[in-house]
C-alpha cells in the first residue's frame, strides 16, 4: 500500500500517488475538509479488494462516501461497474480523479452521483431500479451527526444478496456503539483486524429483518 505525496512546488495541484492493482493512481486532495483526503481505511479497503478481485469483476458496485474516490478507482479498474458519492461540495474533485485514473483502464464507465445520507432515498435510488452486488465505505463514522442517516444509507442500499466492504478505524467511544446498532441490522464478520492502525475491515449482508421492516412491524 505505497503512497507517494507530490508537493504542489513542482505541480500545479498536488497530489499523491498510489499502487493499486499494477497501476500508479494520482490524487488530488485538500487537507482542509474530511471528504477530500485518502486516509489509511480506504488504503486497507483498495488492499483488499486487489486479492479478492474474482469477487468483484463485473459486479455493480456503489461506494458511499467516496472523498476522493481512490476506492471506487481501484474497483473500477479492477473490473467492477462502479457508481461513487459524496456530498455535492466534493463532486467535481472526485469526478476529476476518477476520470483521470480510469480512462483506458476501466472495462465499465465509472458513475459519480450525489448522495446525501437519509434524504430522498427512494427517489434518488429507488430499489426498483438500482440493485448492487456491493456497498462500500472508507472511513465515513467519523466525527459527524448524521450516523442515523448513514445506517438509514447502508441499508436503504442493501437487498439481501448484497455484500457490504466497510472499513473503519476506532477513534471515539461512540465508534463501538455504531457498529453494535449496524450488527444489530447486518449479519457481520471481520476481514481484517489491524490493531496497530485501529482499523477493521467488516463484510455484512442484510439480514431478513432489515431497519426498514423493524420499523413497519
Amino acid at each position: 500500500m505505497k503512497r507517494r505525496f507530490v508537493p504542489n512546488v513542482f505541480k500545479s495541484t498536488s497530489w499523491e500517488s498510489f499502487q493499486f492493482a499494477g497501476c500508479e493512481i494520482k490524487i488530488t486532495e485538500t487537507t482542509d475538509c474530511y471528504g477530500a483526503y485518502v486516509w489509511p481505511s480506504a488504503m486497507v479497503l483498495c488492499y483488499y479488494l486487489e486479492h479478492c478481485q474474482r469477487e468483484i469483476i463485473d459486479k455493480n458496485v456503489i461506494e458511499i462516501g467516496s472523498g476522493t474516490g481512490l476506492v471506487s478507482i481501484v474497483a473500477s479498474i479492477l473490473g467492477s461497474n462502479v457508481t461513487a458519492t459524496d456530498l455535492p461540495h466534493l463532486l467535481d474533485n472526485l469526478k476529476y480523479n476518477i476520470s483521470q485514473n480510469t480512462k483506458s483502464r476501466s472495462k465499465y464507465l465509472p458513475q459519480v452521483r450525489e448522495l446525501k445520507w437519509g434524504i430522498d432515498l427512494d427517489k434518488t435510488f429507488p430499489r426498483s431500479m438500482y440493485h448492487y452486488d456491493y456497498v462500500m465505505a472508507a472511513d465515513v463514522v467519523y466525527s459527524h451527526p448524521y450516523l442515523n442517516e448513514l445506517l438509514m444509507t447502508f441499508d436503504h442500499l442493501c437487498q439481501d444478496d448484497t455484500i457490504i466492504l466497510w472499513t473503519m478505524k476506532f477513534r471515539l467511544d461512540e465508534d463501538n456503539t455504531f457498529v453494535q446498532r449496524f450488527q444489530h441490522i447486518f449479519d457481520t464478520v471481520i476481514i481484517y483486524d489491524l490493531p496497530s492502525l485501529q482499523i477493521k475491515l467488516y463484510k455484512a449482508t442484510r439480514k431478513k429483518q432489515g431497519l426498514e421492516r423493524k420499523h413497519e412491524s
